[in-house]
């Protein structure tokens, strides 16, 4: 159907009851027909059903955020419209105009729920119905143990279930201002358009904040060499065979990694523009960057040979490894984990192919680098993610400074539940702290420092403490798990509560 022809429900109901003088209290009853009477429509007997029926929820973004707030908001019964830009107007790092498009890593980090953050993060989301997770499960990699998705049928599921929504449509064109009337939901993400970012900046009063986000390359499965490359997830982590060979090792003795780390140095760089400024995030470093801090730098985080053994030449220990990642479900494309980079595309190709293994690779994608985009929510956003100075307006996603395809999701899950309950006139708080969900934004709007606000992925250390438990290294994994006992109590209570 042609943008602009969908006509939602709202639109429909209202022409009827105007033209037949429909009683409201019995339309959107389940199973039964609307009933004619005698007085003339009054808004005072409007019950919270038809008010959702009759204000619409504008969430701008179809990122993962935006598009898991429209999901929530809609199967609480509200009309939901999604305002993308893609693919009218386009960015350098998307390719399609699908919703929830991965633009960087395929991976959702850990599905540990007893022991990582993350993991119970998924957890929540699963208990919530959340659409992101469903689709991540319905496309799920063998990635030890991560959670990695098919990126192409992943974004193509989300947008198939969202538009098959009666009370769900999506109008393709850009906002540029924020409006001073309705109920939205502002997702935009790292790559929120000049136009936008120029009126959320007139606005707050404040500088953008901005630090530089990277992409790490994607190389052909049948160029790697595999009489030097083996198979073989870090400690063997995984229940099945396919999680415990989910990774494409490539080893370094020491003279190899030495040159490596002095090609990345020596290597072409892409430059920034005037009047912009390199204040990375330090989990997305590039490579390059994390090399210039000291040579051992790559060995101890990205490239570490621990938990590896080299299937073709076991008696020897490699000095580093570099990991690829398994992007696609033929297993044709695998993505080098940790190597965003922002070296130009020649000395790219130049330098990666120095990597034992990778001699004869081919790309099927360059890295990238590109500005991101966060507002300093600890000023600006109330405990229910309004913006503090047009409460009409909600902000979701990592333009709230949340670092993550997880968390960003988690945001809107939650931004879109609260959006629904006020448009209901329901009274709903927000996620309880001692949840992950509830840690997080707790501290976007209002733990944090707003002086020194920097994007933060969830970790146990925006948890209150558990009372009564050892600290330090050898308490930490029955801590750790009664921080997530904890949690998944305190978000069944919350979610029960709005049934």
């Amino acid at each position: 159907m042609p943008d602009g022809l969908r006509i939602g429900a709202a639109g429909l109901w209202d022409e009827l009851l105007t033209s037949l003088q429909l009683d409201p209290a019995a339309t959107f009853l389940s199973g039964t027909e609307p009933k004619l009477f005698q007085t003339p429509f009054s808004k005072q007997v409007v019950c919270p059903m038809w008010r959702a029926m009759t204000q619409e929820l504008h969430i701008v973004g179809g990122g993962m955020a935006g598009s898991e707030a429209a999901w929530q908001a809609a199967h609480m019964g509200v009309n939901v419209v999604i305002h993308e830009m893609r693919p009218k107007v386009e960015t350098f790092a998307h390719r399609t105009g699908n919703l929830a498009e991965m633009v960087c890593s395929n991976s959702f980090r850990s599905d540990d729920d007893e022991q990582n953050a993350v993991g119970l993060l998924h957890w929540e989301m699963r208990a919530a119905n959340g659409l992101i997770m469903a689709m991540a499960d319905k496309h799920r990699l063998p990635a030890g143990g991560a959670l990695a998705v098919d990126r192409d049928p992943f974004s193509e599921s989300v947008t198939a279930e969202l538009t098959a929504l009666p009370n769900v449509r999506v109008d393709y064109g850009e906002i540029t201002e924020l409006p001073t009337e309705g109920h939205w939901i502002f997702a935009t993400g790292p790559l929120t358009s000049a136009g936008l970012g120029a009126a959320i900046q007139a606005e707050t009063g404040a500088d953008r904040l901005a630090f530089f986000d990277a992409i790490a390359p994607i190389v052909y499965a049948d160029t790697i060499n595999m009489d030097v490359a083996w198979l073989q997830s870090r400690y063997d982590k995984g229940e099945t065979e396919a999680e415990q060979k989910a990774y494409l090792n490539c080893p370094m003795n020491r003279d190899q990694y030495e040159a490596f780390i002095d090609a990345l140095l020596a290597a072409d760089k892409t430059e920034f523009h005037e009047g912009e400024t390199a204040t990375y995030f330090d989990g997305c470093l590039p490579i390059e960057v994390m090399a210039e801090r000291g040579r051992e730098t790559l060995r101890f985080g990205p490239m570490k040979p621990v938990g590896l053994t080299n299937a073709n030449d076991p008696e020897n220990k490699p000095y580093a490894v570099v990991q690829l990642r398994r992007d696609n479900a033929l297993g044709t494309l695998y993505n080098i984990v940790g190597f965003q980079t922002k070296m130009k595309y020649g000395a790219q190709a130049e330098v990666f192919k120095t990597i034992p293994g990778l001699e004869d690779a081919s790309f099927a994608r360059l890295g990238g680098i590109h500005r991101n985009t966060f507002i300093n929510s600890p000023s600006l956003l109330d405990d229910q993610m309004r913006l503090k100075s047009r409460p009409n307006i909600r902000f979701a996603g990592q333009v709230t400074g949340v670092e993550g395809y997880v968390e960003s999701a988690a945001m809107g899950l939650l931004a879109g539940r609260l959006a629904a309950a006020e448009i209901l006139g329901q009274k709903l708080d927000t996620a309880p702290q001692n949840t992950a969900m509830g840690a997080l934004v707790h501290h976007i709007t209002g733990g944090a420092e707003a002086k020194t606000f920097q994007p933060m992925n969830v970790n146990f250390g925006l948890f209150q403490p558990v009372e009564g438990l050892k600290g330090g290294r050898r308490g930490r994994k029955d801590r750790y798990k009664a921080y997530t006992d904890r949690a998944k109590a305190d978000w069944q209570g919350w979610l029960a509560a709005q049934s």
